[in-house]
């Protein structure tokens, strides 16, 4: 039974120095702060049930995705949950359409940021008060519930109501079957770990070891900044991974068009599997004609985890722009636009390779693939998720893997809590590590 009143909502900007390490570098994001606009959501409910949800970023302007949170929580605060998830559309609308915030997105940019935060706290809170893992909770909803969620506004040209119902209808007698599947081998991952841009070539090699003795059979390289060490750093991966596994490249937006094809064409004899943001990620007719070029050396184009709303994603689809698409569990507004592309992929039958990694990414998005899996797409071919081995120990509950396959949650919620301890230490700017490095600083830059 969903009970209890939303009465307070607090949001902390919690920020991990990779940067240090050089944990998460590629050619346009050299210095990254894996960092987490983290949502606490506060109800009057008998167990006193708390909602976590976050948003990832990459440290500066985190302080600025706060104070979109903070704007839209008089739409939230004084709510009663029951009366969100009833009518989750609606609720959905208000957050995405308030007539004065609409105007600094609509439904993109750091409004959608701070609105997937926000909402990724209510389904933390709703999962947990049904005492269901979210993948679990979606899972069991009927058809008709789970529709109630999206808003089909701008996408009906592709995707209807009743399209939706029959794609989840049909999806409905095979679903013990594939739980089953889910529960005894998890869903298949790949790893990022081995091959951040900033590595040097002896750490990427012991990773790669590392990850082989593991038995993970899927690569993804970071690629971009020079053509000369992409092909350095490509043969010497591929040459540890064999001829069998599978390699995917990562550009990371650096391109213009027709470099992306020319630089892609000198790195087809290691035979990627893919080339992910080889442009601008809004350039939908760009990643068209990449995909065009390089469709007969059998390398297509993967994109995703940066673009903004299911309005572009139905036009990538449209498009055929894209061969593997990348959902994020922080970039688009929550579950609810998440379930829309989910569904529209299905209609045009193009897999579904969600984007993870960052603060808690490989935490959310789990639920999300696996329920597609179970309810929606019912194929693993072509289909892996994202898996960066970062972060996961500050996780109240982190993910699991297993011979290189996610392991499907079994605790109530969205996987979404953070570690109290975690969440001060690394809160930012006042928390003790935060201030040991800023001490450091000043004392470095006064002997200098």
């Amino acid at each position: 039974m969903v009970k209890g009143k939303i009465t307070g909502l607090s949001v902390m900007d919690v920020r991990f120095p990779t940067s240090l390490g050089q944990h998460g570098s590629d050619a346009m994001h050299t210095d990254p702060d894996y960092s987490a606009a983290y949502v606490v959501m506060e109800t009057d409910a008998e167990d006193a049930i708390k909602g976590y949800g976050l948003t990832f970023t990459l440290g500066k302007g985190t302080e600025i995705v706060v104070c979109a949170v903070k704007a839209l929580s008089h739409l939230v605060v004084g709510r009663n949950l029951e009366e969100i998830v009833s009518n989750f559309r609606e609720f959905y609308r208000q957050l995405t359409s308030d007539g004065q915030l609409r105007w600094i997105g609509p439904e993109k940019g750091v409004v959608q940021l701070a609105t997937s935060a926000v909402l990724n706290a209510v389904w933390d809170l709703w999962a947990k008060q049904e005492k269901k893992p979210l993948w679990k909770l979606l899972v069991d909803m009927t058809p008709q519930q789970l529709v109630s969620c999206i808003d089909f506004r701008y996408i009906t040209d592709v995707l209807t109501e009743a399209q939706a119902l029959e794609i989840l209808q049909d999806g409905k007698p095979r679903q013990e079957t594939r739980e089953e599947h889910m529960l005894k081998n998890g869903y298949p991952a790949y790893t990022t770990s081995c091959a951040w841009l900033g590595y040097s070539d002896k750490q990427l090699q012991k990773l790669c070891s590392d990850a082989l003795k593991a038995g993970w059979t899927r690569f993804k390289v970071k690629v971009g900044a020079d053509i000369q060490d992409d092909i350095r750093r490509c043969k010497l991966i591929r040459g540890m991974i064999g001829p069998d596994n599978k390699l995917m490249l990562d550009a990371n937006q650096r391109w213009d068009v027709d470099e992306a094809i020319s630089w892609v064409k000198e790195l087809a004899v290691f035979k990627p599997l893919w080339i992910e943001e080889p442009t601008s990620p809004d350039d939908i007719l760009g990643h068209g004609t990449i995909s065009k070029a390089l469709a007969p050396l059998g390398i297509g184009v993967a994109t995703g985890e940066q673009c903004h709303n299911r309005i572009m994603f139905k036009q990538f689809l449209q498009a055929r722009s894209l061969q593997y698409l990348q959902i994020d569990s922080c970039r688009l507004a929550s579950v609810n636009e998440n379930l829309s592309v989910l569904l529209m992929a299905k209609k045009f039958n193009i897999p579904v390779c969600p984007h993870a990694g960052g603060v808690g990414l490989c935490e959310l998005v789990q639920h999300l693939i696996i329920f597609d899996y179970i309810s929606i797409s019912g194929s693993l071919e072509n289909r892996m998720c994202e898996y960066v081995d970062h972060l996961h120990e500050h996780f109240k509950y982190p993910v699991t893997i297993r011979n290189a396959a996610y392991m499907p949650p079994l605790d109530p919620g969205y996987s979404t809590e953070m570690k109290e301890e975690s969440v001060l230490l690394y809160q930012f700017p006042e928390g003790a590590i935060w201030q040991q490095l800023i001490h450091k600083k000043k004392v470095d830059v006064s002997n200098s």
